[in-house]
C-alpha cells in the first residue's frame, strides 16, 4: 500500500512522509520500505489477525542522507494490546513489560520518559502554536536525547518558526503533575486537562505494579510520529544522549569527512525502547471500517541494546567464557597428552581447554588466552613431560613472555592450579 499525499482517519490527519508503506509487506508484519514505523505495521498486522497481544518484529530504515548512521537500521521487538479497555489498565501493563524487559536484559540503569500527546497539544494550543506547527515542533523536541539542546533549538527556532521559550519548560517526575494541575492555563485547556488526568490514573497503576521508580514524566517528550494520541514513553540510557568531551560538554555532531553520514562517534544511540497509544491506526487498514481499534505498544531496539551491553562488556572486562586453564603444546602438538591432562583438571572441578588441532601453533593458543581472558596456561612440551614437569604460566602477568611461567611436577600440577585459582 502507498500512501500519496496525507489520510484523514477518525478526525485526525497523516501525511505521507510519516506514514508510508511498502507494497512488498512481508507476511506476518515484516516488512521494508525507505521509512517505516513499528505501529503502522502493527496496525496492518492487527487487522489481518484477531489478537489482543502479540510479539512481531520489523525492519525498518530512515531514508534520509543526513540522518544516515547505524542506529537508523532497526530491529525492534514489539508488544502491543488491542481493544477497549478502560483507561490506563492496558497503558501501564505495557509499561510494566517494557520495564521488565529492560531490567532482565541487564542494560544498567535506565529511565522510561513518559509523557502525554495531550498535554503537548494544550500546551502549545496555549503558547500560540498553529495546529498545523503542532506535528514537525514535537518531531524536534523528540531528538533532545540523541543531540545537544542547540542542535535542537536551530531547529525549532529557525526551521520550523517556534518561539524559544516553548520548549524551556522541562520536567523531571511525579511532582510535576501537581505543579501542573496549580497552572490555570493548562487545566483550563481541554487538550491539556485529560492529559493530567490520565498521567494521574497512570501513575497510580504503574506504583501498585511497582515500576514508578523508572518513570519520570518529562514534557520534553515529544513522540514526533503523527498517529500517536494518548501515552507516549521511550526508555533511555546514558548512552542514549550525546556523547561529551573531556572537559564535560557535549560534543556537537559532525559528518565524516566528504561525506553526508553522520559520524557515530558525536551521536548518542537514541532510546532504546519507546511506543504510545495509537487509536485510529488500526482502523485506516479495517476492511470492516467498524470505526476505531485502540492500541497500545512498545518496540524495543535490538540493536541499540545489543550496542550499549557491547559498550557494558568492554568497560566491566566482562570474560566471554568461563574457562580458567587452558593447555597448550610446543612443538609436536602432543594432542593425546593436552587431552589427558584437561581430562584430570575437569575430574578435579577445574574448568579447562585446549585447542582441537593436533599440532596448533604456539602464538594461536596464545591468542585464545588472550582474547577470552583466560588467567592460566599449563604449557608442555616433549622435554616436560619426559621430566615428569609442566609449565604454569600466569597469564595476566605479561613480563613473562610466550618463554615464562614455573615449571613443577606433574603429580603437584592440579594442587598447585586450585591454590593459584584460589588467589586469583
Amino acid at each position: 500500500m502507498e500512501t500519496d499525499g496525507s489520510n484523514v482517519v477518525g478526525g485526525m490527519k497523516y501525511k505521507s512522509s510519516s506514514l508510508k508503506l511498502s507494497s512488498k509487506a512481508k507476511r506476518f508484519g515484516l516488512l521494508k520500505s525507505p521509512k517505516t514505523d513499528q505501529g503502522t505495521v502493527d496496525a496492518e498486522f492487527a487487522t489481518l489477525l484477531d489478537l489482543k497481544k502479540k510479539l512481531a518484529s520489523i525492519t525498518g530504515e530512515d531514508g534520509s542522507a543526513k540522518s544516515k548512521s547505524k542506529f537508523t537500521l532497526k530491529t525492534p521487538k514489539d508488544f502491543d494490546i488491542v481493544g477497549v479497555y478502560d483507561p490506563m489498565i492496558a497503558n501501564s501493563e505495557v509499561v510494566k513489560i517494557m520495564c521488565e524487559c529492560l531490567t532482565a536484559l541487564d542494560i544498567g540503569e535506565y529511565i522510561v520518559k513518559i509523557n502525554h500527546r495531550k498535554i503537548l497539544d494544550g500546551i502549545f494550543q496555549i503558547c500560540g502554536v498553529p495546529d498545523a506547527s503542532i506535528r514537525p515542533i514535537s518531531s524536534a523536541v523528540d531528538k533532545l536525547d540523541k543531540l545537544p539542546w542547540e542542535n535542537v533549538k536551530k531547529e525549532m527556532t529557525e526551521e520550523k518558526g517556534l518561539d524559544p521559550n516553548i520548549a524551556d519548560r522541562t520536567g523531571g517526575n511525579k511532582e510535576l503533575l501537581d505543579k501542573l494541575f496549580l497552572d490555570q492555563s493548562l487545566i483550563s485547556n481541554n487538550n491539556t486537562k485529560t492529559g493530567l488526568n490520565d498521567m494521574v490514573l497512570l501513575f497510580k497503576y504503574l506504583e501498585i505494579f511497582g515500576a514508578l521508580d523508572k518513570i519520570s514524566f518529562d514534557l520534553s517528550l515529544a513522540r514526533g510520529l503523527d498517529y500517536y494520541t494518548g501515552i507516549i514513553y521511550k526508555a533511555v540510557t546514558e548512552q542514549s544522549g550525546p556523547p561529551k568531551s573531556k572537559d564535560g560538554n557535549q560534543i556537537v555532531r559532525k559528518t565524516k569527512k566528504d561525506s553526508d553520514e553522520l559520524d557515530e562517534t558525536t551521536v548518542g544511540v537514541g532510546s532504546i525502547a519507546a511506543g504510545g497509544r495509537y487509536d485510529y491506526l488500526v482502523g485506516m487498514f479495517a476492511s470492516n471500517k467498524k470505526g476505531n481499534i485502540p492500541c497500545v505498544g512498545v518496540s524495543i531496539s535490538v540493536e541499540r541494546v545489543f550496542s550499549i551491553l557491547l559498550q557494558k562488556v568492554a568497560l566491566e572486562q566482562v570474560k566471554a567464557n568461563e574457562v580458567e586453564i587452558y593447555v597448550m603444546a610446543v612443538a609436536d602438538g602432543l594432542p593425546e597428552d593436552r587431552m589427558k591432562i584437561c581430562s584430570e583438571l575437569w575430574d578435579a572441578g577445574i574448568k579447562a581447554e585446549f585447542m582441537y588441532k593436533n599440532k596448533p601453533k604456539l602464538q594461536p593458543q596464545f591468542s585464545v588466552c588472550d582474547r577470552n581472558q583466560i588467567p592460566f596456561a599449563v604449557i608442555i612440551g616433549r622435554d616436560e613431560l619426559n621430566r615428569g614437569e609442566v609449565r604454569i604460566k600466569d597469564m595476566r602477568s605479561k613480563e613473562q613472555g610466550e618463554s615464562g611461567g614455573a615449571s613443577i611436577k606433574y603429580s603437584d600440577m592440579v594442587n598447585e592450579l586450585k591454590k593459584r585459582l584460589r588467589k586469583a
